[in-house]
């Protein structure tokens, strides 16, 4: 084994189905020169050893414990759902290890800030997973706006449709349905995109939000059963960023026939749109367009190819691709690059803002 590569060790990994598998795969695949995956701890011994052999890792541990205690790992990624991360981050950081975790980080503020707190003790790289930040199109946007294309930012709007959270859904994901687990619509795609949101125009001041819940059940399609909904589908936001400008948020749960991602900037001598298929600005293709001066037309603003080059074809792969690359960067230099656990606690603390005057508000 060349152990100038970071060994990677995966606690939720099956080869053929899931995010992992999806997204995190073929993104290390893409920097084999920089990583190796040499093993997996699944919620069972057996599930582990069945993606081992699949995919030819040398080490199919009995549980994450056993992962994170072993001299063979580097970097522990996380990839199970919201609910499990607490107790297996906290094991992983106990352990000294690096650690990629999945957003969202914790399951609410208080479990973020834990970790984080842990995080900074044990002084190892901890990266929480907001991979629209990597996008190629984001650091683009935002290199737009810093150059004054629209001049003075006055008012941002985004509109988006997350794909789950309305009437049906099937079994592997119907706990995003159930507010408590804490992967709502709220914080997985509306902050993956406020994330990158941040990125490109700065810090939040005001926020206030409002939740409306158009299904109260949900259809679970392959096992015909019938569950109660308690996380909106409807999420309403409004305020203003630090510099001022106004800000107007809407998201929908399903998807529409219309408009599924529009997000645009408004400001004194511009206008940009960002459009994209899905309201979760890490998984989707984001198109730019915009207009400034006497022009009366939005035209395409594309990155240059040379920031795609050497980078996964496909959305997905290329922003997780291009997150592992800054944990790599951190790891082998000492820096601190890629969206850390304090970033999350502050992405975690704006959700807690919108939950509790959402609250409020009824």
């Amino acid at each position: 084994m060349n152990h100038e590569k970071i060994r990677v060790g995966f606690i939720g990994l099956n080869p053929d189905s899931h995010w992992a598998a999806m997204a995190h795969l073929p993104a290390l695949k893409a920097l084999s020169d920089r990583f190796e995956i040499v093993g997996v701890a699944n919620s069972t011994p057996e599930s582990a050893q069945r993606t081992a052999q699949a995919l030819e890792l040398p080490h199919a541990f009995a549980d994450a414990q056993e992962l994170v205690a072993s001299p063979e790992i580097d970097l522990v990624v996380v990839t199970v759902k919201v609910p499990h991360h607490l107790k297996l981050v906290t094991a992983a950081l106990e352990a000294g290890k690096h650690v990629y975790s999945e957003w969202p980080l914790g399951n609410g503020l208080e479990e973020a800030r834990q970790l984080a707190a842990l995080a900074e003790a044990k002084g190892v790289v901890a990266v929480a997973g907001t991979q629209a930040r990597a996008a190629v199109e984001v650091g683009y946007l935002a290199s737009l706006i810093a150059d004054g294309y629209v001049g003075t930012v006055l008012s941002t709007t985004l509109v988006g449709s997350g794909g789950n959270w309305a009437g049906q859904t099937d079994s592997d994901l119907a706990y995003l349905f159930d507010a408590a687990n804490g992967a709502t619509m709220l914080s997985i795609p509306l902050a993956h995109t406020l994330a990158a949101m941040k990125d490109v125009l700065g810090d939040f001041d005001d926020l206030s939000g409002r939740f409306v819940s158009r299904y109260d059940k949900v259809k679970v399609t392959d096992t015909g059963e019938t569950l109660p909904k308690t996380a909106a589908d409807q999420i309403m936001v409004h305020g203003t960023l630090a510099n001022g400008a106004a800000l107007s948020v809407h998201y929908r749960g399903g998807m529409s026939r219309g408009t599924n991602l529009l997000w645009e900037i408004n400001g004194t001598e511009g206008d940009i749109q960002v459009i994209g298929d899905i309201g979760h600005a890490q998984m989707t293709q984001l198109r730019i367009l915009g207009a400034q001066g006497d022009a009366n037309e939005l035209q395409p603003l594309t990155p240059p190819d040379s920031a795609y080059a050497g980078w996964p074809e496909e959305t997905i792969p290329r922003n997780v691709a291009r997150m592992y690359a800054k944990v790599a960067d951190d790891i082998q230099n000492g820096t601190r690059t890629a969206p850390s656990f304090q970033d999350a606690v502050a992405l975690h603390a704006v959700i807690d803002t919108i939950e509790k005057t959402a609250a409020a508000a009824h």
